[in-house]
């Protein structure tokens, strides 16, 4: 039953449903649904991008009841057939956001899937080869998706879902070489112009559970095999409860590792 005083979101990413997960996580939804308000999926849905993993996906989805928002992950860009696994997804009730916001239970939710580019002083510029600034640029196109999903939002709690990170806090405990490809300071800009409730993504599997932007807006990587190995005598969901409504200064959103 819906709290009068809180909202609660079950979030997780990294999927990664292949053609032969049928059955594998109905279960798991079902128990996201009993936990929560409403289900939050933080990209890699697919493991292929392939529209028979989306069909799949589709199916187990169907156990849960809740409203499910989601945004896609590089995963479910690599057969370059995104733009089917979303309508798929569509069909079977998801609201999938790319650069879009919507409305859960009055709590905005902005969506973007993000890309990479590295943090802070190490940031890739603009600068030098073509391939180089075509490169910078899908990060930027990215940052300005999300900076126009969170302009749209009026509601008081608002929530940034995305798949790649925007600090480097939450990717802590992947191999160094590879934070540039993990997220970008880009994408942490424009929640410093719009402040939010909650960060969400995942794309991380070995990195950290929880850290936060410059402005001390909480980040969780609720990547699923994160999750899997930091909890492992829980369900690999991250259940964030976020308050209906609170004075602007209240106590700030609350967070388990899942029900």
């Amino acid at each position: 039953m819906l709290s009068q005083d809180h909202v609660r979101f079950a979030a997780v990413g990294d999927l990664h449903v292949t053609k032969s997960s049928t059955g594998a996580l109905r279960g798991f939804f079902q128990q996201a649904s009993e936990a929560a308000d409403a289900l939050l999926l933080c990209g890699d849905l697919t493991d292929y991008g392939l529209a028979d993993e989306a069909r799949v996906l589709a199916d187990e989805l169907a156990a849960a009841s809740v409203p499910i928002v989601a945004v896609l992950g590089n995963h479910d860009y690599e057969s370059d057939a995104q733009q089917e696994v979303c309508r798929i997804l569509t069909d079977a009730g998801v609201h999938v956001l790319d650069g879009e916001a919507c409305e859960i239970h009055g709590v905005g939710i902005a969506g973007a899937k993000g890309f990479a580019g590295g943090y802070g002083r190490g940031t890739l510029g603009p600068w030098g080869e073509r391939s180089i600034k075509q490169f910078v640029n899908e990060a930027i196109q990215e940052a300005f998706k999300l900076e126009s999903a969170l302009a749209k939002l009026r509601t008081p709690e608002r929530i940034a879902l995305l798949h790649y990170s925007p600090i480097a806090g939450t990717v802590q405990g992947e191999p160094v070489e590879i934070f540039p490809f993990l997220g970008t300071s880009r994408l942490e800009e424009p929640l410093i112009r719009y402040p939010v409730t909650a960060v969400l993504h995942g794309h991380a599997h070995r990195g950290t559970p929880q850290g936060q932007t410059v402005n001390g807006t909480p980040v969780y990587n609720v990547a699923m095999p994160l999750l899997r190995t930091a909890y492992p005598d829980k369900p690999p969901f991250r259940l964030i409860e976020v308050p209906r409504s609170r004075p602007a200064q209240a106590a700030p959103v609350t967070s388990t590792a899942s029900a």
